[in-house]
């Protein structure tokens, strides 16, 4: 029905979907700035703070975006960020998720925080990019489902390109200017400037 309306009205009926979900937000204790435009219905699953959810001025929700956080979990979406649709954001422990300025999430992404995971300033991730930040223990003596997490920081640094179907583990530093290959595992550092691909990834190239 949204999608009907906003067609017949020239997209303007999201203008007034964007008020609502706005007012739903705030009501929830979601700090929410100026300019909200939202395309979609936010999923919230929130068992922490609702205000450790932080959306600051000009984001941009085109389509469904899942906002999970628990224990002390932090969201925080920068001025004009853009989350496509079905992007999925949680947070959990003590992990801050921080998407910075003017960086675009591709749809169907998930940012799964349980440690902090930084994103830098005017960064473009592409569709079904996976960043991890903790990972499942698996020795045999145990059903993996019930044993514990390792937990590493994830960073990305300003003006980085991450490509379609990337999987991005915990504590990687992905260096300013970085570009990450399409199908690429990220398991290393990566260089300034650097081009990266494969499984794992290495290096193959410098932006010029």
């Amino acid at each position: 029905m949204f999608k009907f309306l906003a067609l017949v009205t020239n997209k303007n009926y999201w203008k007034l979907h964007s008020l609502i979900i706005k007012l739903i937000l705030k009501i929830y204790g979601i700090k929410v700035g100026k300019s909200f435009y939202c395309e979609g219905v936010p999923l919230l699953k929130i068992r922490g703070k609702s205000s450790n959810i932080i959306i600051k001025d000009n984001v941009s929700f085109l389509g469904d975006v899942d906002l999970r956080n628990r224990e002390n979990g932090k969201i925080i979406l920068n001025n004009n960020v853009t989350l496509e649709g079905n992007v999925r954001l949680v947070s959990a422990r003590d992990g801050t998720i921080n998407i910075g300025n003017n960086t675009v999430i591709g749809a169907y992404s998930v940012l799964n925080g349980g440690d902090d995971i930084l994103i830098g300033e005017y960064c473009a991730l592409s569709t079904r990019v996976c960043i991890n930040s903790n990972e499942h223990t698996f020795t045999k003596d145990k059903y993996i489902r019930i044993q514990g997490f390792i937990h590493k920081p994830v960073v990305i640094e300003n003006d980085v390109l991450i490509g379609v179907n990337v999987a991005i583990n915990k504590g990687v530093i992905i260096a300013k200017g970085s570009v990450i290959g399409a199908n690429t595992v990220v398991t290393n550092n990566t260089e300034e400037y650097s081009i990266n691909a494969g499984v794992p990834n290495k290096k193959i190239g410098e932006r010029k």
